[in-house]
C-alpha cells in the first residue's frame, strides 16, 4: 500500500524543490493537500509521480507536473488576499493548493464532470475559498473579474487574450504556450497598455480545449 504522506513529501523534495521552487508558502501548500484525492481511485499508485497524471474518462484532461505547476504558481507570485482564477481546474487540486495561497478562488471547468468532482472534493477537504464554476475554458469567468492572478492549468498554443482582458492592472497570468515539448511557460502582466510576456522556462502540458491554434487554410 502506498505511503500517500511519504510520497508528498519526496514529490515536494525530488521534484519541486530541486527546481529552483523556494517560496515557502508554496512548498507548505504542496505538503499539505493530498493529491491522491483529487486522482482517480484507479490512477492513485501515480498521483505523485513526475508526469501529468490523467484524470478524465476519454479525455486528455490531466493534473500538471508538480514540478511545471510549482514553477507557474512561484512566478505568479501569490498574495494572502488575492483573488485568483483557475482556468481548466480539472478535479480542483491546483485550487486546493492555490485556496492557501491566496484569499479567494474561482476555479473554472468546463467538464461538467469534472467540475462536479472538484466540487465535491473541495468541499469534503475542507476547503472554503474556493467557489467551482463551469463555462467555455477560454472565455475565462467575466462574472468574478477582474483578478490578480489567472493560473491557465494546461497548454495553449494562442496568446488568451480573453483571459488577459481579465486581470487587474498589474494583475499576472500564468500558462505553458505552445503545445508539445516546444513549450514555454509564460508569465503576462497586465498594465494599462495592454499585458506583456515573458518567457519563463521550457515546460510541457497538455492542451487545453479551445486553446488550440486555429486551422491555416492551405491552397
Amino acid at each position: 500500500m502506498v505511503d500517500f504522506a511519504q510520497a508528498r513529501r519526496t514529490m515536494v523534495d525530488g521534484q519541486v524543490r530541486t527546481s529552483d521552487v523556494t517560496d515557502l508558502r508554496l512548498i507548505a501548500a504542496m505538503l499539505a493537500v493530498p493529491r491522491e484525492l483529487f486522482v482517480p481511485a484507479a490512477r492513485r499508485a501515480i498521483a505523485y509521480l513526475d508526469l501529468d497524471v490523467p484524470v478524465g474518462e476519454g479525455t486528455a484532461r490531466a493534473l500538471l507536473k508538480p514540478m511545471v505547476l510549482g514553477k507557474l504558481l512561484q512566478a505568479a507570485g501569490i498574495r494572502e488576499g488575492d483573488r485568483v482564477l483557475d482556468v481548466g481546474c480539472a478535479t480542483g487540486y491546483s485550487a486546493a493548493v492555490l485556496a492557501r495561497l491566496a484569499g479567494a478562488v474561482v476555479a473554472l471547468e468546463e467538464d461538467v464532470a469534472l467540475a462536479r468532482i472538484a466540487g465535491e472534493t473541495l468541499a469534503a477537504s475542507g476547503v472554503s475559498n474556493v467557489s467551482v464554476v463551469s463555462g467555455p475554458l477560454p472565455a475565462g469567468w467575466q462574472r468574478g473579474a477582474p483578478y490578480d492572478v489567472i493560473v491557465v492549468e494546461g497548454a495553449s498554443e494562442v496568446v488568451p487574450a480573453a483571459l488577459l482582458s481579465q486581470l487587474k492592472d498589474g494583475g499576472r497570468l500564468v500558462a505553458v504556450i505552445g503545445s508539445g515539448p516546444m513549450g514555454k511557460a509564460t508569465i503576462y502582466r497586465a498594465t494599462g497598455a495592454g499585458a506583456t510576456g515573458q518567457t519563463l522556462f521550457d515546460a510541457s502540458a497538455p492542451l487545453l480545449p479551445g486553446f488550440a491554434k486555429p486551422a491555416a487554410f492551405v491552397f
